[in-house]
């Protein structure tokens, strides 16, 4: 994966990186408020010796900056600690003091810093004034000769002073080094899960997995489980022209081999087949095509509630050989659309639908319609949207982003592909789009009017093969075909 996919894993799962980032800005906040305010007091010593002309200077500089390394491990000895706590009344411990000192010398030079940090302002002046006296007499006593001639002098040069305000804690560094760490932190995790995240989330990764072409992407509209079919102020909408591209790569998949029966299935229950197969089948009647949708799904039939229509006979009824396909069909609107509902629910669903009542209903049905769009059963649930995709032109697979797993997917399309079914392409419904997109929708849209001239059926501008017959030829010749 390259850094713009992980940069969408981030963006995908933002609300991880927040949570942490404000996870991170109130711990270093606790922990600012909870930890006690510490002053620093320091002094500054400058180390020399007597020395004569420019060669005894120079050697008695290198030796010097060698002596300033053994004089800071001095001042945090335990006898130099045990000196101060004789000398005043601190409330410390010698161990307490060690603790509280801190040395530095910077390179080249003979300067000698130390520092006393303590929660008590007052203490750490004095603790500082204490040691810097305790400390020049130390040095004189250890490094004055026999002979009562010093070799070494210290003195001091800055300090002892403290702080006029706390050095610790500081506020605003916590809140930045937690708000870095937090950010750090927060995408880690939205990048492992992401990559621990199995769901199919967009359109790349289902082309992926099915190995065939993205035909469609519908957007994922509120609105659509109240009003699910593109018609009325639904027609206008996002997703009804999301349908229509459809309509128009289905059309166009492949021009050499065009599909005139066409399943329509998903992997699991739920993902929008149903809805998808009657928009689909709309969005084809309104461009003037003879269309049939059959509600294949004996076991869940649908089709007949969106549509509005009586689902009571219908598909069962016909391989039964109880009614003839022409008294069972049934037009919808004022388009060149039919329906053909499921019928009664048979207890054998699966070996109905693969019988040879089906495979001859669906010859003589092709040659009635210019397309027939077959509503099936999921995938991995049974076997009836197999069964009835072998013996159409090629499926159309729909897959709800975020819903179905990859391996379900790639399951359903191996289902497929194993009895050599024709997988025209895929879609992927309730899809999120890009807030660009959305606006370029909206600012080009047409906006119908409310009243005005209907526009002539041979002007739709849509490539057919011929004039599409009436709807009502359209019933006579199934009633024909079924006699």
């Amino acid at each position: 994966m390259d850094v713009l996919g992980y940069l969408r894993l981030v963006r995908r799962h933002w609300w991880i990186v927040l949570v942490t980032v404000m996870t991170a800005l109130g711990a270093a906040a606790l922990v600012t408020v909870r930890t006690a305010p510490r002053y620093e007091a320091s002094v500054t010593f400058f180390v020399t010796t007597p020395s004569q002309g420019v060669t005894d200077a120079y050697q008695g500089s290198l030796f010097l900056q060698q002596r300033v390394k053994s004089y800071g491990d001095l001042l945090t000895s335990d006898r130099l600690a045990q000196s101060v706590v004789a000398e005043a009344p601190l409330g410390l411990t010698a161990d307490q003091v060690q603790r509280r000192i801190t040395t530095s010398t910077e390179a080249g030079t003979v300067l000698l810093k130390a520092t006393v940090t303590d929660t008590d302002q007052t203490r750490a002046l004095k603790t500082t004034e204490t040691l810097s006296a305790k400390f020049i007499e130390l040095v004189q006593k250890v490094e004055t000769p026999p002979d009562g001639k010093a070799t070494i002098k210290l003195e001091v040069v800055s300090g002892p002073r403290v702080t006029s305000s706390p050095v610790s804690p500081q506020p605003v560094r916590n809140l930045v080094i937690g708000g870095l760490l937090g950010l750090l932190l927060g995408a880690g995790l939205a990048v492992l899960r992401g990559l621990a995240d199995v769901r199919m989330r967009d359109a790349a990764a289902l082309q992926r997995v099915t190995g065939s072409p993205l035909l469609g992407e519908i957007p994922f509209d509120s609105s659509a489980k109240a009003a699910p079919l593109i018609v009325g102020e639904a027609a206008n909408s996002r997703r009804a022209e999301a349908v229509r591209k459809l309509r128009t790569n289905l059309r166009f998949v492949d021009v050499h081999e065009p599909a005139r029966v066409i399943a329509v299935t998903s992997a699991l229950q739920g993902e929008g087949k149903t809805t998808m197969a009657c928009n689909t089948a709309i969005a084809l009647a309104e461009a003037g095509w003879r269309v049939l949708l059959i509600d294949a799904d004996l076991r869940r039939p649908k089709v007949a509630d969106y549509l509005g229509l009586d689902g009571g006979v219908g598909l069962t009824d016909v391989l039964v050989g109880d009614v003839q396909v022409g008294d069972v069909v049934q037009r919808w609107g004022d388009k060149s659309l039919l329906v053909l509902p499921s019928g009664a629910t048979p207890p054998n669903p699966s070996e109905l639908l693969g019988s040879k009542a089906m495979a001859d209903l669906l010859v003589a049905l092709r040659e009635s319609a210019d397309i027939v769009i077959i509503d099936t059963a999921p995938l991995l649930a049974v076997t009836d949207g197999v069964v009835v995709a072998v013996q159409a032109d090629g499926a159309l697979l729909v897959t709800q982003q975020g819903r179905t797993s990859r391996s379900q997917v790639a399951a359903a399309a191996h289902a497929l592909h194993s009895v050599s079914v024709r997988l025209l392409g895929c879609v992927l419904n309730m899809a999120k789009v890009a807030k660009a997109d959305a606006y370029q929708y909206e600012a080009y849209r047409v906006v119908v009017p409310a009243a005005g001239p209907s526009v002539p059926a041979d002007r739709a501008g849509v490539a057919r093969r011929g004039e599409p017959a009436a709807v009502g030829d359209h019933t006579q010749e199934l009633t024909r075909l079924s006699r």
